[in-house]
């Protein structure tokens, strides 16, 4: 695969990913706010996410130069389909203390998630950037940084919209379902 389809292909999953990350944040925070849990606790369901997606961006590149970008890309989208699926298993007859242990470790898988598959379209910006055109480089990350940011806010509306007309478990298996084929179609 030459270097601009490669790019296509990664920085596509990428976007995926990205929709169903922005989507699953307020899936999980409207959810629970529905519930009528505390701000604190709101806040602390999101903590392990972003504990874990530092842990996993100093691996992050170790790995992708390890095992290559294939491996880092495939791996976050697959542990993001696991996340969205373990987030489905929620069942509301557990007590308050277990579904938010159960959601803390959901999230944290998801923020691995998030920072290997990060790992990899960053990476992949090397592979159509000329050497030494350091402007270029600039370019296509502005580029891949801007449209990140543009679809998570999308993925926070999608996420809205879903929970409200589909319900927090079927909103969660199907972005689950979509995001298998995102990692299939890679």
């Amino acid at each position: 695969m030459n270097g601009q389809r490669a790019y296509a292909s990664v920085v596509a999953a990428y976007w995926g990913f990205t929709l169903t990350d922005g989507a699953l944040r307020m899936l999980v925070l409207l959810h629970f706010y529905r519930l009528g849990y505390s701000p604190f606790t709101l806040a602390f369901l999101f903590l392990l996410y972003e504990a874990m997606g530092v842990v996993a961006n100093l691996v992050g590149g170790w790995l992708a130069t390890r095992y290559g970008l294939n491996v880092t890309l495939a791996s976050g989208l697959a542990l993001q389909v696991a996340a969205l699926m373990m987030l489905s298993g929620l069942d509301p007859a557990w007590s308050p203390s277990w579904s938010v242990a159960y959601v803390v470790l959901a999230q944290g898988l998801a923020g691995v998630a998030k920072d290997l598959t990060k790992t990899s379209a960053k990476s992949a910006i090397k592979l159509v950037t000329p050497e030494g055109q350091s402007a270029a480089l600039f370019r296509y990350v502005a580029w891949l940084t801007g449209s990140k940011n543009a679809l998570k806010g999308v993925g926070f509306f999608l996420g809205g919209v879903l929970l409200s007309t589909m319900g927090f478990v079927s909103a969660l298996r199907l972005m689950a379902a979509a995001l298998a084929v995102v990692f299939a179609a890679t």
